[in-house]
């Protein structure tokens, strides 16, 4: 629908629309019960935008206009958008929509760095605050807009979810959208278009008798209505039973996994063998979250920059700027060539040279640093470097910490799980003296390299999961003991790219830090500190940034170190889900997330909640296939 022009009647005329168009896309046909958990929304025209924010304002004033109907958890809003445009396009059209202005500015905040592919926006129903949409209410409602940016008639046949109500555009495969339809699927579309009638078609789509198209209101709505039985030919919900679950892991993916599924509703019990959350791994004192970048733009570098927005998405939501987390941004220093960026023409493959408009994309990302930033990092004349914009650095034990305070979820420290056993209601846990610890019908092992053991228990003679064991050491210690000469040398930001370095980084008490490394250490099981990695380290500092050389005694004892032990698969991928549902149903697998945990914890929760519930995937459908834990046991 085109922005209203002018005066106060066409504005009123033009809300009055949306808001109809709005409760349409989102509310049950007559007849048809709204689904408990999940409501699903294709646009296959979402240029513009403002479908998507009238569903939004709608949603959030749901109890409004639909008194007898309690309204699902979650809304998904799924958007083809061939070519997006900046978000400055559409908010200037917003100010003459005052309803829709903060729903469209909270919107911008997330409006970033959309790349050919797709992207998952996490927002909420909203709280509306003098004018200002608090998005990030934790318990009122959640609501994602996935945006592809493809034609749909290339991602329409990798959808497999079900649908609720389908706006049409120019292009519509009838046949492709009613395999994903069911029993009072809503169709829209702009009549003004003199598209011909579903009903005119197919007898499975009947018109709505009220769904006709008026002056101000030129949209026209039908139906699903087949009158022959209908096979399902979407996703099945990979729960037996729902809503209760065994996470074993109190680290990042662990507590990702658990915040995922109590956002939706779920009772969650975290187990983890040490005392306090982020016992291991995720214990690390401070990292950073940063793309992955390559020349063809692998599968990991786009699923990098899903898990970068995911975890940033997150840390907002729950963390303290600036003493848990900051979006400071993050150099990588090229040692040795490493990491270049894509071509030109992969970057903007949505737009033409000569598009004035067209935002960079990729400049939200990655692109390479100017010489102004190599001075500030005093790297050496002929230096190559990368500045990642979308670049943060977070205290890990932070966001554990705030992801397990949900309300839905209860930690158990100190409790070592050895075995697990099939029972007839779902699984037994047993710890080291074979004593049940509890019983769950749902389990998670996101344990990281302990889940190898565990999935032992159940199959000596197959380990299923090819997990590999990888130790990392870092050296760190106290800004105030670094000589005051030394502040001149510092960069104003984290650098990357031989290991890392970071400084001023807040400990828990807000005392600031330094933090360099990390040492890789394959087949290593025990996170024991070795005195010759601080000596590593301090190596890798001089590479990394070596106006730095030698300004780091490894020898003094203030200059202290941190173990931990993360694990790898053969193919880089993390394993999510089920792992063989059909030998082993309700046990699903969070691991392997190797040294990009920060990256990648949030996103793959995220993708574990969606085969859970049947949601439409966070990712690329094809990009979570790589993923999926079941690709082991197929072996």
């Amino acid at each position: 629908m085109d922005a209203p022009q002018h005066g106060q009647a066409s504005n009123a005329q033009h809300l009055a629309a949306l808001a109809k168009l709005g409760r349409c896309l989102i509310r049950p046909a007559a007849g048809a019960a709204a689904p408990v958990a999940s409501w699903h929304v294709l646009d296959l025209d979402g240029s513009d935008g403002w479908r998507f924010l009238a569903c939004w304002q709608q949603w959030q004033q749901w109890q409004q206009w639909q008194q007898t109907t309690e309204r699902p958890s979650r809304l998904f809003y799924s958007a083809y958008v061939p070519k997006p445009l900046p978000a400055g396009a559409w908010l200037a059209h917003a100010e003459a929509c005052p309803a829709l202005r903060p729903f469209a500015q909270a919107l911008a905040l997330q409006w970033q760095g959309l790349l050919p592919g797709t992207h998952r926006l996490a927002l909420s129903a909203g709280v509306l605050d003098n004018g200002v949409l608090d998005y990030r209410a934790p318990d009122d409602g959640a609501v994602y807009l996935t945006v592809h940016v493809a034609a749909p008639e290339d991602g329409l046949p990798l959808q497999d979810t079900p649908l609720d109500a389908v706006f049409l555009s120019d292009w519509a495969d009838l046949k492709s959208l009613t395999r994903l339809c069911r029993h009072g699927t809503r169709l829209v579309w702009d009549a003004r278009a003199q598209r011909a009638a579903p009903a005119q078609t197919s007898k499975a789509w009947i018109a709505e008798p009220n769904g006709q198209p008026e002056p101000d209101y030129p949209f026209a709505v039908a139906t699903f209505q087949p009158a022959w039985p209908l096979g399902q030919a979407w996703r099945r919900r990979q729960s037996n039973t729902g809503q209760r679950a065994v996470v074993l892991g109190a680290g990042l993916a662990g507590s990702a996994a658990a915040w995922s599924l109590a956002q939706r509703g779920w009772q969650v019990d975290v187990y983890d063998a040490a005392a306090q959350p982020a016992g291991g791994a995720s214990g690390l004192p401070a990292g950073l979250l940063v793309p992955h970048v390559s020349p063809d733009d692998a599968p990991l570098s786009q699923l990098s920059r899903d898990g970068v927005r995911a975890t940033r998405t997150r840390a907002a939501q729950l963390l303290r700027n600036d003493r848990d987390w900051a979006p400071s941004g993050v150099l990588e220093h090229r040692v040795e060539g490493k990491r270049a960026l894509p071509k030109p023409a992969h970057q903007s493959a949505t737009h033409t040279a000569t598009d004035a408009t067209a935002p960079a994309w990729m400049d939200d990302w990655s692109r390479a640093a100017p010489p102004s930033q190599l001075q500030q990092a005093h790297l050496p004349a002929g230096s190559s470097a990368l500045w990642h914009a979308a670049g943060a650095w977070i205290r890990p034990a932070a966001l554990v910490q705030a992801q397990l305070s949900h309300p839905r979820i209860r930690f158990h420290g100190g409790r070592r799980i050895a075995g697990l056993q099939r029972t007839q209601a779902g699984w037994r846990l047993d710890d080291e003296r074979g004593h049940a610890a509890c019983e769950t019908p749902e389990l998670v092992l996101a344990c990281g390299f302990d889940v190898r053991a565990l999935l032992a228990t159940l199959d000596q003679a197959d380990p299923v999961l090819p997990l590999h064991a990888l130790r990392g050491q870092v050296s760190w210690g106290r800004m105030t003991a670094l000589p005051s000469t030394l502040a001149r040398r510092l960069p104003p930001w984290p650098v990357n790219g031989y290991g890392s370095f970071l400084h001023g980084i807040p400990d828990a008490h807000g005392q600031p830090f330094w933090i360099v490394g990390s040492t890789f250490e394959r087949g290593q099981t025990q996170a024991s500190l070795q005195p010759s990695d601080q000596q590593a380290n301090a190596d890798r500092l001089a590479r990394l940034l070596p106006a730095l050389a030698g300004a780091f005694d490894p020898l003094d004892p203030q200059v202290q170190a941190w173990a931990g032990v993360r694990c790898t698969l053969p193919d880089r991928f993390p394993a999510v889900g089920a792992l063989a549902p059909q030998r082993w149903p309700g046990l699903h697998v969070l691991t392997g997330l190797g040294a990009r945990g920060l990256t990648l914890s949030v996103l793959v929760g995220e993708m574990l909640a969606a085969q859970l519930e049947s949601e439409p995937w966070p990712i690329d459908p094809k990009l979570a296939r790589k993923l999926l834990a079941s690709r082991f046991a197929s072996r």
